[in-house]
């Protein structure tokens, strides 16, 4: 049985909101800050699997939306990526970041390495490494296709969706233990108390009306068209990079040049722009998470659990030996802890969900949560899709 793509949009549209309501009805969602549309769409999944189980009968779902939406999203990611803005976090910043990527190297090394030990493809390792990880499910979703069609992974989005959905679990279970240890061992205090306005920046936000919606959707179709002009450039040249990254290079190209030509503030309004962004990653995901055959991985649960348990003590002890001292060895560096646990195993929401927790019981920490959602929100997703990249090149 298979549904057409004005059929999947409609079904998904109806599903994230049924995952909308499960995440309000159930506390264990909630605390574990489990995505809508994982929540939904894994639970349409497995019941898709038990009607193969009983029935043999397979259903599917026509995902040509779901790839447009893809490219929405990642455009936004670079719409919103202004250079003052991320030049904001200084020092502690670019520290982040560098060693953000080492970690990432060093995740996927773990992965390739608990791969080989079990006689499977290295690249699986890869899937289980910043790829589902440290790239969360989005990133998971965008590159299966070509793990599954260039090398031969055919199952690629069932395991990649499976090691993003356990990462967020693992993610929300170190994040807040990790701060605990550090604040209680080495009698950490949180920096003076700054009462700041709240509704200070609320109130500089514009209003959202159609108009401003129609202008994000203009700048968002002409990164989309500028990304695949250097895609097909790219493609010339013998680069095999995905559209969805040339459209994300393509947006912060155009935020970063068009409104200093022409003297404005900026291209696509923040409210808009947030609300085409989640409109696009959610029913992307829950396009993606419904639609999957979890009976294909059914022979790899073994595999997936030892490569999540070797990940979740390198993330722990790289949090707690590296990113603790290279950041300051202060209370601000254990919230970063708090936040990087989110980063490594889940994804921006996750982290932030971390320090948040940190922060109510401890103290404020104001650089974490400056410093923390740009590397997450930004950084990861740029220097990620670079290192996938490399390793595809290395072990493909």
């Amino acid at each position: 049985m298979q549904f057409e793509s004005f059929a999947t949009f409609n079904i998904a549209i109806v599903v994230l909101a049924i995952g909308r309501w499960l995440n309000r009805k159930v506390a264990f969602l909630r605390e574990f800050n489990i995505p809508e549309p994982v929540t939904s769409g894994l639970l349409v999944c497995v019941l898709l699997a038990v009607v193969h189980a009983v029935s043999g009968i397979e259903i599917g779902f026509n995902l040509l939306t779901r790839d447009f939406l893809l490219l929405y999203f990642f455009a936004a990611i670079g719409l919103n990526a202004d250079v003052r803005t991320l030049l904001s976090g200084g020092r502690p910043l670019l520290i982040l970041i560098a060693t953000t990527v080492v970690f990432m190297l060093l995740q996927n090394l773990t992965g390739i390495g608990v791969a080989t030990v079990l006689g499977l493809n290295p690249l699986v390792g890869v899937l289980g490494g910043s790829v589902s990880l440290l790239g969360g499910h989005g990133t998971a979703i965008a590159w299966a296709p070509r793990f599954a069609e260039t090398h031969g992974i055919s199952n690629a989005l069932e395991i990649g969706v499976a090691c993003a959905t356990f990462g967020l679990v693992l993610a929300s279970l170190m994040g807040g233990p990790i701060a605990r240890l550090l604040i209680q061992r080495k009698k950490l205090q949180p920096p003076a108390c700054v009462v700041e306005d709240a509704t200070a920046e609320g109130s500089a936000l514009e209003r959202v009306t159609y108009f401003t919606l129609l202008r994000t959707l203009f700048w968002l179709n002409m990164s989309l068209g500028l990304g695949e002009l250097l895609f097909e450039g790219l493609q010339a040249l013998g680069s095999n990079l995905p559209l969805f990254v040339c459209c994300l290079f393509a947006a912060i190209f155009l935020t970063n040049t068009v409104p200093r030509l022409v003297k404005v503030r900026e291209l696509a309004p923040a409210r808009s722009l947030a609300i085409v962004s989640d409109i696009a990653l959610g029913i992307f995901l829950t396009m993606s998470l419904m639609s999957l055959q979890l009976w294909t991985i059914a022979a790899l649960a073994g595999p997936i659990i030892a490569i999540l348990t070797a990940q979740f003590v390198l993330s722990f002890l790289f949090a707690l030996f590296v990113v603790f001292r290279v950041m300051g060895r202060d209370y601000e560096a254990a919230v970063m802890c708090a936040g990087f646990g989110g980063i490594s195993l889940g994804a921006t929401p996750t982290a932030m969900a971390n320090m948040s927790a940190v922060a109510q019981k401890y103290g404020a920490a104001r650089r974490a949560f400056i410093v923390v959602p740009l590397v997450s929100g930004f950084f990861v997703d740029i220097s990620n899709a670079v290192i996938i990249q490399r390793f595809l090149n290395l072990f493909g």
